[in-house]
């Protein structure tokens, strides 16, 4: 089946009788029949024709049967495992459907609730929250279509394609820096489905259950805790059953989401005689203070996504085509901006019906009452968690676990510690208030991402034109092309640490480090992804043409998936 997506030509050192050994174990074993001499010779997957057609001269003479540049040219057991090697055609089979499908699954949930509804309550009007979180996503489908490229054109996952920037062993750093917002991001999503178990359980167990009180140092209730532990378990069953697990789960929940999501408007404007109330909300802002507030808004939504927008190769590396990726990532401003005025929306009627704003869905859901709603309730809201949690946060950490020690991580075991990660970030402090929410950590961590996905895009359309060697990205060889200084490529760390540095004074001012700094860093930070992302774009770019790394494109590869 990898015949199909890479090009295959015999090894020089195989005859006729030999076996590919333990330590050089392919994922395929395939038989070429010669019609001249009917002769049959083991082929080595990874040696394609790009690298083969540079080393026939090689090894065609006598001399070159003992050469290393040879030789050397294998799969690393300690750079690949199962998770890690390039999908087969066999594998690809994502339509554009369920690519929209994922979206949708990690759009409708509870934190995206909150996002036009915390920008309200810093003083935008309603359609200027909307309006915001559209404009950001509509941004965001730039890098995420062309970071996707590669995961469909040659089947490799974020890790892999991470070698081609950073270096075969500097690949580490990004992924974990990646993994370690997932961790984050997978213990606030987990918080929140703990709070919908607690804000739904029967109220006498709340209010007569000395578990129910604030403890200081925990920073939260011991039974709070403990439904947040309850449904930190619950993830771990779908979890276990691995990339196809979440698959199906992203596919077939949207269209429950979807009509358990337009119920819950619908009540809204029933109940509520309509959406005049929020359409009558206008700014409570000047000119020059919406100004100062949209730009580290618009900030915080891109950096929303950013995280699966690095590592979007870990999905696309499933799709049939370049077309089918595409079409399912062109839906994501729409499901945002949707679900979005649906949380709005909603929570903006709850004045009107209740005669107080009620921000949280699961508080309103709880308010509602009746057995009915608590079912659904519980049925819906951990569905839209869970859809959002396991596919954003779990899969980018697991992955990048695999990849730091291939054979001691299976996806499995990198999603356990990823979710004993999310315990320790304490979410429940992250989620105080929307100033912290959106100031501290959304905008905080897209310092971390915004310059490697600069690094890595401007790495693969810039200077490699859009060709790997997918033999090299698993290969130890010093002779390989992205083994650059010991597996290291010192251009990309140094644009790494250049587009991280001028953000920190900033993240340092808002977690009160510092008390005040220089208004340009105050500028730098509150527009930390653009800032970072081009700086160290253009930093990586020029280094690397300056050094003399620019890489003469490759010849198209025919036996390479599609464009369409």
């Amino acid at each position: 089946m990898l015949s199909k997506c890479f090009s295959l030509h015999l090894h020089p050192h195989l005859s006729s009788t030999s076996l590919i050994t333990k330590n050089s174990r392919p994922y395929l074993s395939l038989t070429t029949k010669l019609n001249a001499t009917h002769i049959q010779k083991q082929v080595h997957p990874f040696l394609s024709a790009r690298r083969y057609s540079r080393l026939t001269p090689m090894a065609s003479s006598q001399s070159s049967r003992n050469d290393p540049k040879v030789d050397q040219f294998e799969p690393d057991p300690t750079l690949t495992n199962d998770d890690l090697k390039p999908t087969t055609p066999a594998e690809r089979t994502c339509s554009g459907w369920e690519m929209a499908s994922l979206w949708i699954g990690l759009a409708v949930g509870v934190p995206s609730y909150y996002l036009a509804g915390s920008l309200v309550d810093l003083g935008m009007a309603w359609w200027q929250g909307i309006a915001t979180v559209v404009a950001a996503n509509i941004i965001l489908l730039v890098p995420l279509i062309l970071t996707g490229h590669p995961g469909t054109r040659y089947g490799i996952s974020f890790p892999v394609l991470a070698r081609s920037s950073f270096g075969i062993r500097g690949a580490h750093i990004p992924t974990l820096l990646r993994a370690l917002v997932g961790c984050g991001w997978y213990g606030i999503e987990t918080w929140i489905g703990g709070e919908a178990i607690f804000i739904l359980l029967p109220q006498f167990i709340k209010e007569n259950s000395s578990c129910s009180q604030f403890l200081p140092w925990l920073g939260t209730s011991p039974l709070e805790f403990a439904c947040f532990i309850v449904f930190w378990v619950a993830q771990l069953a779908i979890v276990w059953k691995g990339m196809d697990g979440i698959r199906e789960l992203e596919k077939f929940s949207a269209p429950i989401l979807i009509i358990l999501t337009s119920c819950l408007l619908i009540w809204a404007y029933v109940k509520a005689g309509g959406f005049g109330y929020m359409l009558s909300i206008s700014s409570r802002l000047s000119s020059s203070e919406f100004w100062a507030l949209f730009f580290p808004s618009l900030t915080a939504n891109i950096s929303f996504w950013a995280t699966l927008a690095l590592n979007i190769p870990d999905f696309t590396r499933y799709a049939k085509s370049q077309t089918d990726q595409i079409i399912g990532h062109a839906g994501l401003p729409i499901f945002m901006g949707a679900f979005t005025f649906v949380g709005l929306a909603v929570t903006l009627s709850t004045k009107v019906i209740f005669g107080h704003v009620i921000s949280s869905p699961i508080q309103l859901l709880e308010r509602i009452g009746g057995l009915t709603t608590m079912i659904l309730a519980i049925f819906g809201i951990s569905l839209a968690t869970i859809t959002t949690n396991i596919a954003a946060n779990v899969v980018a950490p697991a992955n990048a676990l695999v990849n730091l020690s291939p054979s001691k991580f299976t996806f499995r075991r990198g999603a356990l510690l990823t979710a004993l990660l999310g315990i320790a970030f304490q979410p429940w402090r992250l989620l105080q208030s929307s100033e912290s929410f959106v100031y501290t950590w959304l905008v905080g961590y897209s310092a971390l991402l915004g310059p490697i996905g600069g690094i890595v895009l401007a790495d693969y359309y810039l200077i490699r034109k859009t060709d790997l060697s997918v033999n090299d990205l698993y290969s130890l060889s010093p002779y390989g092309a992205y083994y650059y200084s010991g597996g290291y490529n010192l251009a990309a760390m140094a644009a790494l640490i250049a587009g991280i540095l001028p953000v920190i004074p900033g993240f340092l001012q808002n977690v009160g480090v510092v008390s005040t700094i220089p208004e340009t860093f105050v500028v730098i930070y509150n527009n930390a992804w653009f800032f970072s992302f081009f700086l160290a774009g253009f930093l990586y770019w020029s280094v690397s043409v300056l050094t003399g790394k620019r890489k003469k494109s490759l010849p198209r590869d025919p036996l390479l998936p599609g464009e369409t």
